[in-house]
C-alpha cells in the first residue's frame, strides 16, 4: 500500500498511546455499571425484571457467556471462510458466494473501507447521521490498501448466524423489551481487524420516530451484538449511558464541551467472547479506529417494536421510499421461524422459543435446501429501516 502520512497525522501506535488513560478510565466506568450478567428468565420465560430495569436506566446490557464454546467454534469458522471468499478491493465486488451456497445474491455482501479511516463522519451519508469526523491514523506501510469492514447479510451467508438468529433465550429477551409480536431490522457483521479496522463516528441510529408524538426511550429498537472475540476498549462500541432517553442528541456540542472525539461521558462495551450485548439504537454510539492488536467481529441482529413498524413510511439510506405493510412484516419476519426451526434440528436438546405471530398460523415454517432457495436466498432485501 502506499501511504502517504500527513505531517499531523498520527501513527497507529501513536494513536492508541494517546488513548491509552481515556480508554483506562472508560473501562473502569463500564465495569461499575449494574448492567452485566447471564440472561435470566422467569418460570414462565419473561426476563428478570431487574434485568430489563437495567436496560432501560443505562441504554444496555451485557449478557455474559450467551454462546457456547461449540457454537462460537462454528460461528467463527463461518466468518473466516466468508472472509477468505471475499475480494481484495471494492472493484472486485462479484454477486453471490457460491462457496457458501448462495450464488446470485442481489446486495453485494462486503463493504470495504481504508485502514484507520472514518468513511462516515463529517459526511451526509447515512442521512447525516455522523456528523463529527473521527481521528484517522495512518496505518503501518505494509497495510493493504481496503479492509472489509461490515457484512451484509448474515443469515444467509452463514448458517451458523442463522441459527444464532433462533436463539431461544436471545428471543426471549427480545419479546420482553420489544413486545411478542416484535418485528426484525436486519443482520450485519462488523469487522474491526487489529491495526485496519475503520471508525464509526458518533451517532444515534433511527430516522422515523424522533419527532413523534408517542416516542419513547425505545422507538427505534434495539440491536443484539454476539461477540466472537473479546470487545476491548480499543476495538470495540463506546456509547454515552442514558442517552436513548433524551430525544435527538448535539453531538457537536458533546464533542465540543469534551474538548475532543473522547467523549467525556462514554463508556466502551467491554466483554468477553461469547457474550451478546443488547444495545438501543437511539444511544449516542461510535468506535474508534482500531489501533490496538486485538480482533473484534461483532454479529447484529435487530429488533424493532411491531407498533413501530406497521404502516410506517420512511426511506432506506439509499433513499427508496417504503410503507411497511402487514404483509411486508410478515414475509421479513418468517425468518424467525425459519431460524427457529434450524436451530432446533442443530441442538435438538433445546426447547425452541414460541414467537408469538406464528403460534397459531398452522403452517409449519422448516428449515431445508428448499426453503434456503425459496426463503432465505436475498431475504435481507426485505430488510426494514425506521
Amino acid at each position: 500500500m502506499d501511504t502517504v502520512r500527513a505531517a499531523d497525522q498520527l501513527s497507529a501506535k501513536e494513536h492508541s498511546k494517546g488513548m491509552d488513560k481515556y480508554m483506562r478510565d472508560g473501562t473502569s466506568r463500564a465495569l461499575a455499571l449494574d448492567n452485566r450478567g447471564p440472561i435470566k428468565l422467569n418460570k414462565d420465560g419473561t426476563l428478570d425484571e431487574a434485568i430489563l430495569e437495567a436496560y432501560w436506566k443505562h441504554g444496555f446490557y451485557v449478557f455474559k457467556e450467551v454462546i457456547g464454546v461449540h457454537e462460537l467454534a462454528e460461528l467463527r469458522a463461518d466468518i473466516d471462510r466468508v472472509l477468505r471468499e471475499a475480494p481484495k478491493e471494492p472493484t472486485e465486488l462479484i454477486q453471490g458466494l457460491p462457496a457458501a451456497g448462495a450464488p446470485g445474491l442481489k446486495r453485494p455482501p462486503y463493504r470495504f473501507a481504508k485502514p484507520l479511516s472514518d468513511p462516515l463522519g463529517g459526511t451526509n451519508r447515512n442521512k447525516g447521521r455522523h456528523p463529527v469526523k473521527m481521528s484517522n491514523p495512518a496505518p503501518s506501510p505494509n497495510s493493504p490498501k481496503w479492509t472489509v469492514e461490515l457484512l451484509h447479510g448474515n443469515l444467509h451467508l452463514m448458517d451458523s448466524c442463522l441459527r444464532l438468529y433462533g436463539h431461544p433465550r436471545l428471543l426471549a429477551v427480545a419479546s420482553a423489551v420489544n413486545g411478542p409480536e416484535f418485528v426484525p431490522y436486519n443482520e450485519v457483521t462488523f469487522l474491526k481487524e487489529p491495526g485496519l479496522g475503520p471508525s464509526v463516528a458518533w451517532h444515534q441510529d433511527g430516522t422515523t420516530h424522533w419527532d413523534a408524538a408517542d416516542w419513547d426511550q425505545g422507538a427505534h429498537g434495539f440491536n443484539f451484538m454476539t461477540q466472537l472475540y473479546p470487545s476491548t476498549a480499543g476495538n470495540g462500541v463506546w456509547v454515552v449511558p442514558g442517552t436513548h432517553k433524551l430525544g435527538k442528541v448535539d453531538i457537536p456540542a458533546m464533542v465540543k464541551k469534551s474538548g475532543s472525539e473522547q467523549i467525556r461521558e462514554a463508556v466502551p462495551m467491554v466483554c468477553d467472547s461469547g457474550d451478546v450485548i443488547i444495545s438501543n439504537r437511539q444511544l449516542v454510539h461510535g468506535s474508534f479506529a482500531n489501533s490496538s492488536s486485538d480482533r473484534r467481529v461483532t454479529l447484529n441482529a435487530g429488533f424493532f417494536p411491531h407498533k413501530r413498524v406497521l404502516g410506517v413510511s420512511t426511506s432506506q439510506l439509499d433513499g427508496i421510499e417504503e410503507v411497511y405493510t402487514a404483509h411486508r412484516i410478515y414475509a421479513r419476519s418468517r425468518i424467525i421461524a425459519l431460524a427457529i426451526n434450524a436451530r432446533q434440528k442443530h441442538f435438538p436438546n433445546e426447547v425452541p422459543f414460541a414467537y408469538a405471530p406464528f403460534k397459531n398460523r398452522g403452517e409449519g415454517i422448516l428449515w431445508n435446501e428448499n426453503s434456503r432457495e425459496s426463503l432465505l436466498k436475498n431475504y435481507n432485501l426485505d430488510d426494514m429501516y425506521i
